[in-house]
């Protein structure tokens, strides 16, 4: 274990409704029909369909994938002679990797970005 571990850490949401009665519910289809109710009555709206066939839309900004001079910009930034994590790598290295370890390297974040799904490794 070094000092990275103690930093930032990885902390997955959890969807979580309070009822009208203060029971918990952490099931999607539950709390969608929760929501449903509470706006339902909210606006005095009448006839909803079934939950499961009602789209539903995030609030959350969709942000465009890193570009490689961000990626670039990143790893000029990383600073040297600190310990390594747990991959062992020391930021040195990664700095002086040539244009295709660096562009290799880009694509591995790149397809995390796009699954939005952290590697079990990496939590």
């Amino acid at each position: 274990m070094d000092i990275n571990d103690f930093k930032k850490v990885y902390h997955p949401r959890s969807n979580i409704v309070k009822n009208e009665k203060g029971a918990l519910s952490t099931e999607f289809h539950s709390i969608l029909a929760m929501w449903r109710n509470y706006f339902s009555h909210l606006f005095n709206v009448k006839g909803f369909s079934d939950v499961r066939q009602t789209e539903t839309h995030t609030t959350e900004l969709l942000l465009p994938e890193p570009s490689v001079f961000e990626f670039e910009m990143a790893i000029e930034k990383l600073k040297g002679h600190k310990s390594p994590g747990r991959d062992r790598i020391p930021a040195e290295l990664i700095k002086a990797g040539c244009r295709k370890i660096r562009s290799e390297i880009h694509k591995l974040f790149i397809s995390i970005w796009n699954k939005e799904e952290l590697p079990e490794e990496w939590k």
